[in-house]
């Protein structure tokens, strides 16, 4: 087991958990930093300014006693007024929701000009438009020239003309990740197509996470989290669907492919005491985690803190973490971890979680399979088709998160900075892990739903009230332009008509 050999913080430090939440004056977090040799005087990575400020996040902020979001909407009567009219101040009104908006002036005809004067309006009128519109015209031939020299050096990269793709890549020295949207996707690009081919020629790359780099992707993903529906999107129509398929069951079992700071946890377990009928629920989950990209103080803070978030609120706790590379070999078998015939157990399987290796997804699916889990939850973000060449590919991804920032772009009271850590801590690794994918497996696949229904599984709808509570998530955004589409059996979050990620559920 991986946690035997972590170091994990003392027992008095306060919950990571509270300080996702906001809680500013936690130092907990920066003490333990500090006692490490790499500390730096004077340098505070937990002060807010570095940040920025943001109202707290109620998926974190709950306290253990406090009712969950979709408890709040399975409450007597609740349910069927979620989206009555009657009930105005289920959600409080963005402030410029509260004013209607004003009314055209319509005088019945457009006032009559002479000839001359009039065609001189309309021309004028024109060249305005014309140069409203030239910016936005020029950024999109500079965006499509840009994709056109990355396309060519994944061409180049699938040929192994690995010596010109080198040469394109350093006539796009000049980009930098400040700058409009498509200008920072490119240069992530880039970097990431680098990186790749310093790889293919076997050069050292040095990728481990440093401590400093635990506390600014936390800072960062408390921020996103803020600022953007996508985290709650996923948690909360996450496990609504365990909860959905695990209600008779008061010991679960949750095999996790993608445990990311466990948070998503803290909210499922709130859920359970309040359904356990006078029985000490218990949740035991098995974690797969990469050693590449996390820090052994970064595990043992998602543990610790699970464990007393769960002693808060009375629930039997249990992670046990595994090595996800163990997993990449042959021949594939069953993990060697504990199953207990008297637990439900259900997976939680994004798509991306074999993004690194492509190439192993049928026979990881084969293992979940054996598990026999009562539901499989999957997330796609539509940047993952391995069922495309490396150039279509490439292209797929560019717009798949150039959506993404343009987003967090909109949001408001969200400074630049703050913006830039997210970017840099939590999307750049997600951009390196989708391009050097292809390292290991360059060749197409077949699309992901079907390496799923050749596995067996059977996708599930998600009940009504998952997709309501997916569309109060939306309107309790910052930002409006967000919204839920239904395709087929899943759950997908867009931004202005774009796809950012979709949930699917699945049994055997």
């Amino acid at each position: 087991m991986l946690f035997e050999s972590t170091v994990s913080p003392s027992q008095d430090q306060n919950s990571l958990l509270r300080w996702i939440a906001g809680d500013v004056d936690d130092h907990g977090l920066k003490q333990l930093l500090q006692t490490g040799p790499d500390f730096i005087p004077g340098f505070d990575p937990m002060d807010p300014g570095n940040l920025g400020y943001f109202p707290q996040n109620p998926i974190f902020t709950s306290p253990p006693e406090s009712i969950g979001l979709y408890q709040q909407l399975e409450n007597q009567e609740m349910k069927p007024q979620i989206l009555n009219p009657q009930n105005p101040n289920f959600f409080l009104p963005f402030p410029q929701e509260q004013q209607p908006l004003p009314k055209r002036l319509n005088h019945g005809q457009i006032p009559k000009l002479p000839f001359s004067d009039h065609e001189l309006f309309i021309k004028k009128q024109q060249l305005v438009g014309f140069q409203e519109q030239k910016p936005l015209m020029v950024s999109q031939q500079q965006a499509a020239t840009l994709l056109d020299q990355l396309c060519k050096v994944a061409e180049m990269v699938e040929t192994g003309n690995f010596s010109h793709a080198q040469g394109i890549l350093a006539r796009l020295n000049h980009l930098s990740p400040v700058g409009k949207t498509f200008q920072r996707i490119g240069f992530y690009f880039k970097e990431a197509l680098q990186l790749l081919l310093l790889m293919y020629n076997n050069t050292p790359v040095s990728k481990n996470p440093t401590p400093f780099d635990v506390i600014f992707k936390m800072g960062a993903y408390k921020v996103f989290s803020e600022v953007s529906p996508f985290v709650q999107f996923v948690n909360f129509t996450s496990n609504q669907a365990f909860l959905e398929a695990l209600e008779n069951s008061d010991r679960i079992h949750i095999v996790d492919f993608d445990i990311g700071f466990g948070a998503q946890w803290a909210s499922f377990m709130q859920e359970l005491p309040m359904r356990s009928k006078g029985v000490v629920p218990s949740l035991r989950i098995t974690a797969f985690v990469s050693l590449s990209t996390y820090h052994p103080i970064e595990l043992g803070l998602i543990r610790e803190n699970l464990e007393q978030f769960a002693n808060g609120i009375g629930v039997n706790f249990e992670l046990e973490v595994l090595n996800f590379d163990c997993l990449d070999q042959n021949p594939y078998s069953l993990p060697m971890f504990r199953m207990n015939e008297n637990e439900a157990l259900a997976v939680n399987f994004p798509v991306w979680s074999a993004s690194y290796r492509p190439s192993i997804l049928p026979n990881l699916l084969r293992i979940v399979k054996q598990l026999r889990p009562k539901i499989v939850v999957s997330l796609d973000r539509g940047c993952d088709r391995n069922d495309l060449s490396f150039p279509q590919h490439i292209i797929n991804a560019f717009y798949s998160y150039i959506s993404l920032l343009e987003s967090l772009d909109a949001a408001v009271n969200v400074t630049s900075d703050a913006i830039n850590k997210i970017e840099r801590f939590l999307i750049v690794p997600k951009i390196e892990t989708t391009v050097l994918g292809r390292l290991h497996s360059l060749e197409k696949m077949p699309p992901w739903k079907t390496l799923f229904a050749s596995a067996g599984f059977i996708p599930l709808t998600f009940s009504n009230f998952t997709e309501t509570q997916a569309e109060c998530v939306v309107k309790r955004a910052q930002v409006r332009g967000f919204h839920i589409e239904k395709c087929h059996a899943s759950l997908v979050l867009c931004w202005q008509q774009k796809e950012l990620i979709s949930a699917s559920a699945w049994r055997c």
